[in-house]
């Protein structure tokens, strides 16, 4: 990069959770199940290279990962009742932890008045309603997401299209598709400690992470929703922005002047009314829908646009690269091939945008735990679509 019969299947259930908890506790695992012989075959298949780009790259054995997955999150909302509060999290395998904040549901109105200066096409104004979530105090960054993405300390090492190679995983959290290796530096240059933003990821990868993540945590993590996002952003304001626009350079990471060569850590300016940093500017942030430019919603509750092409997914927020106005509480961005337009590699990446040294991402973790169908899409949509299909706006 630069920039099976129910019973059957029940039974594969009760042995694979039981290796999902040896796998995750520091108990002997000399006894542990074996993973199912179909899964290997699955990933042979997946990893040959003539069926590249012919298919949607999920993997069959991923549904009854996801299954499994969602078992083990409700299990541990069973034992653990959460307050509704701002929280710590911690991820096992890292150590490294984040701060999600608590943001009570709520309607509101999304999008921007037609006098609002800066204002594209695509801002349409509606009422929206979304249920109450709890959000990233920041955004991701590449304390959180390395040892989810580098793929040169993990074993196994993976093909372009993420099918391992070499090594077949023993272990549950390894069939976790994760990125492929970088071809270049991924921070672009711009700096790769603990606090600056992780940055160049495809919203399939952002995905893996959140599942990755919930594997790891019990809990449910993904992408926010355009609503969730937007709705976080204002903070219960109705201006541009979630502050006064003559303030946002204490609130926002941007470039005026047009001469910031690269982003901050993250925190370095003031948070929105709801405690939340760089809702304003560092990166654009990725969210969960597909984009359409008239937002034909036919629900005004927790909308989620559900994509029905690989482009185009749309981003929030603004960057360190862009102007005021593009950092605007309802300024809306969709991606684009051309966001990978150097990656040589042949097929391109499905994890690494060459493009793209401003886009990042934060998670959310919704107070509702989803069905097991929207859990699988929420994972699965970055990868899900044929190119040939794409529709650009």
């Amino acid at each position: 990069m630069k920039r099976i019969s129910r019973t059957g299947k029940a039974g594969l259930r009760v042995r694979l959770f039981l290796f999902w908890s040896l796998a995750s506790c520091t108990v002997s695992r000399s006894e542990e199940p074996s993973i199912p012989s179909s899964w290997y075959e699955t990933l042979r298949t997946f990893g040959e290279k003539r069926n590249w780009g012919q298919n949607d790259p999920v993997p069959a054995y991923e549904r009854e990962l996801v299954s499994l997955i969602r078992e083990h999150i409700l299990a541990t909302s069973q034992k653990e009742e959460q307050a509704f509060e701002n929280f710590e999290e911690s991820i096992p395998e890292s150590k490294a932890s984040f701060a999600m904040v608590a943001i009570k549901g709520g309607e509101f109105t999304m999008g921007s008045p037609a006098n609002e200066p800066g204002r594209k096409g695509d801002e349409d104004q509606r009422k929206v309603a979304v249920s109450s979530f709890w959000m990233g105090r920041h955004e991701v960054t590449w304390e959180l997401y390395l040892p989810f993405a580098d793929a040169s300390k993990r074993i196994p090492r993976r093909f372009l299209n993420g099918a391992p190679r070499d090594v077949q995983p023993r272990k549950l959290l390894d069939w976790i598709s994760s990125p492929t290796e970088f071809y270049t530096s991924p921070d672009f240059g711009m700096g790769l400690d603990e606090n600056y933003p992780a940055i160049g990821m495809t919203q399939h990868a952002a995905n893996k992470f959140c599942q990755w993540l919930s594997l790891q945590t019990g809990r449910f993590y993904r992408l926010p929703t355009e609503a969730e996002w937007e709705y976080a952003c204002r903070a219960g304001t109705t201006g541009p922005y979630s502050c006064p626009a003559d303030q946002l350079g204490d609130f926002a990471v941007i470039d005026p002047d047009q001469t910031r060569t690269g982003y901050e850590r993250v925190g370095t300016r003031k948070p929105n009314p709801w405690g939340l940093f760089d809702m304003h500017g560092n990166v654009w942030e990725w969210c969960l829908d597909g984009y359409t430019s008239t937002l034909p919603w036919q629900t005004t509750a927790d909308p989620w646009i559900r994509a029905k092409q690989r482009y185009p997914r749309v981003a929030r927020g603004g960057s360190w690269y862009d102007l005021a106005d593009d950092a605007r509480s309802a300024r809306r961005l969709f991606s684009h091939p051309n966001w990978n337009l150097q990656d040589p590699q042949n097929p391109q990446s499905l994890w690494w945008l060459v493009d793209a040294e401003w886009l990042g991402f934060r998670v959310v973790h919704p107070q509702e735990i989803p069905s097991e169908e929207d859990m699988f899409e929420a994972w699965n949509t970055g990868a899900m679509h044929r190119q040939e299909n794409d529709v650009i706006p």
